[in-house]
């Protein structure tokens, strides 16, 4: 198993990437637990997969509060630039 893998530029332990995939809503999480089976190092996300992890990160551990900033702050712009 890879240590870490890039979501959004962040990295996170594999094992948060597994427990992620549980709280996740499909097809997101099926994605997820892929890609680490896989042994992905940098995982592109659609921005279908970023709201799924956002609605999922809620109220988010601290060791994936960081994750969840960076995809908040980056839904925020498109938002805000008319992307979404």
């Amino acid at each position: 198993m890879i240590a870490f893998m890039q979501l959004a530029g962040v990295p996170v332990r594999s094992k948060l990437i597994s427990e992620l995939a549980q709280i996740v809503d499909e097809p997101t999480a099926s994605m997820l637990e892929q890609a680490v089976e896989r042994k992905v190092v940098v995982l592109a996300l659609t921005i279908e997969d970023r709201e799924r992890i956002i609605r999922a990160l809620d109220d988010p551990p601290a060791r994936l509060a960081e994750l969840r900033g960076v995809l908040l702050r980056e839904h925020t712009w498109r938002v805000e630039n008319g992307l979404v």
